[in-house]
């Protein structure tokens, strides 16, 4: 007996329902995507190492997929090398390309290769999967998409605040009510190391910060003592493991805080500015919350960060994220181009209206109406039916077989399809249709046009 074939873990199959709900929620982005400015464009699934490598610090680093050279790989790698097992030199030589990681730093590589192709400010949206080496769980995938949004070549903090104005805006046209858009800046986390003395621990510092929500004040002072920050360091940031309050409050906290910090004072000011315009332009359905503790992606933002949290009453983490990345190109070449961005969680954000029922019933119904088949003759009536149905933009089929009515029927409620059509020797003598409703059961006879009305409406 063949063995049953299976998927490689952190990966799926998806059926005609799933991505179909897939479709609704890529359609939904991109449609605000495009309103507000921004215009597609897609980079190869794979990169040269050494565009992604170094990129994403040493965590990142670790969950790049790497690929094998073709051919006899092993062949350019002498036995002193192979016989060493150092993975990471043994790495560089038998691969050359890796998946992309993210969509970000491919991103600025198209910018740096087509610099001379493009108008600056250039704001570009990106849909494509992406690839992690990470364990899987519920709601994080080793293969899943990412919907992204950039702008490169402003420095304005308008920027930031469309962004947080895009995020409300998708998710409330998704349903998705209650989400909260976090907000914080690098500048005042390098300044909060700064006047603790830490300046040097900056990135020990903030990534044990950001896990405060997952392992508590004890787990955080724990795990930057092992760090080797000072007991007097972490003493004077004790404000940060209780910092409640409005967010006008929590920036003049801040204020006090990083008073003897220049550029924690800058971050303040940036702060300040995003959530004076949100407070007048208004959000819809969205909260906008400081968060001293957010930390993503320090190796490369280096202005604003943003992180978007599900709904309190779905627990799932973070369901899009971003941030300015001032010196991203840089890394290729092209020096004193800043950037900011933000990326949607696709498979998050499935999840979430999947679990509060937020799908529209119209986004799984892949067909309206099935035209019965009741012979060679009435198959070719039926046809004709059903490409005028089609021309009109009514999603129609044809059973294809020539089968018991009770079969065919059984296939229309098992596909949820809700209207069947009935045309048999009676129907093509009167040029008609029986259309039927599988929901409410009742059918009434009507030509053509009617036909089309009905479905219609």
């Amino acid at each position: 007996m063949a063995q049953k074939p299976s998927i490689a873990k952190g990966t799926r199959d998806f059926g005609p329902e799933e991505v179909n709900k897939r479709n609704y929620i890529i359609s939904t982005i991109k449609s605000h995507f495009e309103t507000f400015g921004f215009m597609p464009i897609e980079t190869p699934s794979f990169e040269n190492s050494e565009t992604l490598m170094g990129k994403y610090g040493d965590e990142g680093d670790r969950l790049i997929f790497k690929i094998l050279n073709s051919g006899d790989y092993l062949s350019k790698v002498d036995d002193a090398l192979y016989t060493k097992k150092d993975a990471s030199a043994l790495t560089s030589r038998i691969s050359e390309k890796a998946l992309r990681y993210d969509l970000t730093v491919p991103f600025a590589r198209y910018v740096v290769m087509h610099q001379n192709e493009i108008d600056l400010p250039f704001k570009r949206y990106q849909v494509q999967p992406v690839w992690r080496a990470d364990r899987p769980q519920k709601g994080r995938f080793r293969e899943f998409y990412q919907c992204d949004a950039d702008v490169v070549g402003s420095t304005s903090l308008w920027q930031e605040v469309e962004f947080i104005q895009l995020y409300d805006t998708v998710f409330s046209s998704l349903g998705v009510e209650g989400v909260t858009i976090k907000l914080n800046n690098r500048k005042i986390l390098s300044g909060i190391a700064e006047v603790i003395g830490a300046k040097d621990k900056l990135i020990d510092f903030t990534v044990a910060l950001d896990k405060l929500d997952k392992i508590g004040e004890d787990g955080v002072k724990k795990e930057m003592l092992e760090k080797g920050i000072t007991e007097m360091a972490i003493e004077k940031v004790q404000p940060l493991f209780s910092f409640t309050g409005s967010n006008g409050s929590k920036l003049e906290s801040l204020k006090t805080m990083l008073s003897t910090s220049d550029e924690g004072l800058k971050g303040v000011e940036e702060l300040s500015f995003i959530l004076t315009a949100i407070d007048a332009l208004g959000l819809k359905t969205s909260n906008l919350e400081l968060d001293v503790t957010l930390a993503r992606g320090l190796n490369y933002y280096t202005g604003a960060i943003i992180e978007v949290a599900a709904p309190e009453r779905v627990k799932i983490g973070s369901i899009g994220g971003g941030g300015r990345y001032d010196d991203l190109t840089g890394i290729f070449g092209l020096k004193n181009v800043s950037g900011v961005g933000i990326s949607f969680g696709l498979d998050r954000i499935y999840l979430v209206l999947d679990e509060l029922g937020l799908f529209p019933p119209s986004v799984t119904t892949t067909t309206e109406v099935l035209f019965l088949n009741f012979g060679q003759n009435e198959a070719l009536y039926g046809l004709k039916a059903v490409k005028a149905l089609r021309e009109s933009g009514i999603k129609a089929e044809l059973y294809p077989d020539d089968t018991k009515m009770k079969k065919q029927m059984n296939y229309a409620n098992k596909r949820g399809i809700p209207f069947v059509v009935l045309a048999g020797e009676s129907e093509m003598d009167k040029n008609t249709f029986t259309l039927k409703n599988m929901n409410s059961g009742t059918q009434d006879e009507v030509d053509i046009t009617a036909l089309i009305e009905s479905l219609r409406a």
